[in-house]
């Protein structure tokens, strides 16, 4: 707080009495001046993962064969029934079980920036400078401020 008093200087040099004589005081206030600055808040990154899953399978697979049977003839022999006595088995073709892996797409992941606009609330308290007059004694005062 500042102080400045007029009326009768005494004990100041001529130069000061007439400096106090006029005098301007400025008013000051305090103003608020809003700006805007982009902050990174986060960081993300964004990748894929590669997961394994082993998987087993049980299949059925046919084969084809020639069967040669050597047999006795039931009048050569003194049983009923025409017994083998050799087998061969050859075998002449089989199916083949073929794997193959194919991707399939599951998701599709988008991936974007958007700004929001929210509503924030601020508060600040400024300060105001204010002129007072205080008169000591009974001067006459003339208000010309009509």
């Amino acid at each position: 707080m500042m102080e400045v008093r007029f009326g009768m200087a005494k004990n100041l040099s001529a130069d000061r009495q007439s400096n106090l004589e006029e005098m301007t005081l400025r008013i000051k206030e305090e103003q608020l001046v809003l700006a805007k600055t982009w902050l990174q808040t986060g960081e993300v990154k964004i990748y894929r993962e590669l997961l394994t899953e082993e998987k087993r399978f049980t299949v059925s697979a046919e084969y084809e064969e020639l069967v040669i049977e050597k047999k006795i003839p039931a009048s050569a022999s003194s049983a009923h029934e025409d017994v083998p006595t050799d087998v061969i088995r050859i075998r002449l073709s089989e199916e083949q079980i073929n794997l193959t892996k194919h991707r399939v797409a599951l998701e599709d992941v988008s991936i974007y920036k958007q700004q929001i606009e929210e509503i924030k609330r601020i508060e600040e308290t400024l300060k105001m400078e204010k002129s007072i007059i205080r008169i000591s004694g009974s001067p006459p005062v003339i208000d010309e401020s009509n």
